[in-house]
């Protein structure tokens, strides 16, 4: 019984130390597969912080793009203008009308350059802040700001319309595919309410009532202006139309130049035209602003200037296009 007693506590021994690597390996593999886990999230967020990087370098690098087109665009019509100066095309002392029309077109292109540049630049800051979830404090500074800034290219084009406004009518200023779309020099209030609709949602019941009122009220003073348009270039045809008479004979000579004094009097309503336009437009974006919330009015203002943009590179993409 003696001898017996060792080689039994020698078996339980032998036991225990035959489980124990056991153990210790189990132990090892969930440690080596929580830390595998663990690496392979770290290499996920990696990628994910590598490719947001990438993305933000892209936008970043496409935004500095756009600004040196546009300065270099501005430098260009600024270097015109020199020219001009230096030509003497602007107004001198023996009043040349068309010099002063030509001018007047030119300096209103290179003002309209500095005016978008800096509408771009507005548009992208109120982006980044709507994406960053700014405060409404924040973002009615931002909104308020870009609301004034429409109010500058008003002024600057009503002062343009006195010097050349068949320049300001034809919309040479702005590219093909915006011209397609304008009217009285601008866009319609109108049909920019029904695109925002859809770009809004959504919206209460009374928001939606009160822009389609809007919408309406914007459509009939849009027919009203443009009826009005018509009836002064149908004024204008009969007159010029006048006399069938050779101009040069005797008794026609102050016919006609009675004629042309009354054509130059019906087109000095155009300038009206333009400012009673760009008027309705201006007080849509302020009556929509008042109807909107500061977070709608600045998915509106960012909607509208992206329709713009769109617009603009539609008509670089068709200027470039390939031609058989």
């Amino acid at each position: 019984m003696t001898n017996g007693s060792p080689r039994t506590d020698t078996s339980t021994d032998g036991d225990t130390d035959d489980r124990a690597p056991g153990f210790n390996n189990g132990q090892m593999a969930v440690s080596d597969a929580s830390e595998r886990s663990r690496d392979q999230k770290t290499l996920r967020r990696l990628a994910q912080n590598r490719e947001a990087a990438r993305k933000s370098r892209l936008r970043k690098k496409a935004y500095v793009q756009q600004l040196e087109s546009s300065r270099m665009q501005l430098t260009q019509l600024e270097q015109e203008l020199q020219r001009a100066r230096q030509q003497g095309k602007y107004i001198s002392s023996s009043g040349d009308a068309q010099s002063i029309s030509a001018n007047g077109a030119l300096a209103f292109d290179v003002e309209y350059a500095r005016w978008l540049e800096e509408h771009t630049r507005r548009a992208n800051e109120l982006r980044g802040a709507v994406s960053a979830h700014a405060g409404d404090a924040e973002l009615r500074i931002i909104v308020d700001g870009l609301l004034t800034h429409y109010d500058d290219i008003y002024r600057i084009k009503s002062e343009a319309a006195k010097a050349d406004v068949f320049h300001i009518l034809s919309g040479m200023w702005k590219t093909p595919a915006e011209r397609c779309f304008l009217w009285l020099g601008g866009f319609r209030s109108s049909e920019l309410l029904k695109m925002l609709i859809s770009k809004l949602e959504p919206l209460t019941e009374q928001q939606l009532l009160a822009i389609t009122n809007l919408q309406q009220s914007s459509q009939q003073a849009e027919d009203a202006l443009s009826q009005g348009m018509e009836a002064l270039q149908q004024s204008l045809a009969d007159t010029l139309a006048g006399s069938q008479t050779p101009i040069n004979s005797p008794g026609n000579v102050a016919n006609y130049m009675g004629q042309m004094a009354m054509a130059m009097g019906k087109l000095g309503t155009l300038e009206n035209f333009i400012r009673q336009a760009d008027n309705l437009r201006q007080q849509t974006f302020q009556q929509l602003h008042r109807i909107l919330t500061t977070r709608q009015s600045a998915r509106a203002l960012i909607a509208v200037n992206d329709y713009s943009s769109r617009l603009r590179a539609l008509s670089s993409l068709w200027l470039a296009r390939p031609r058989e």
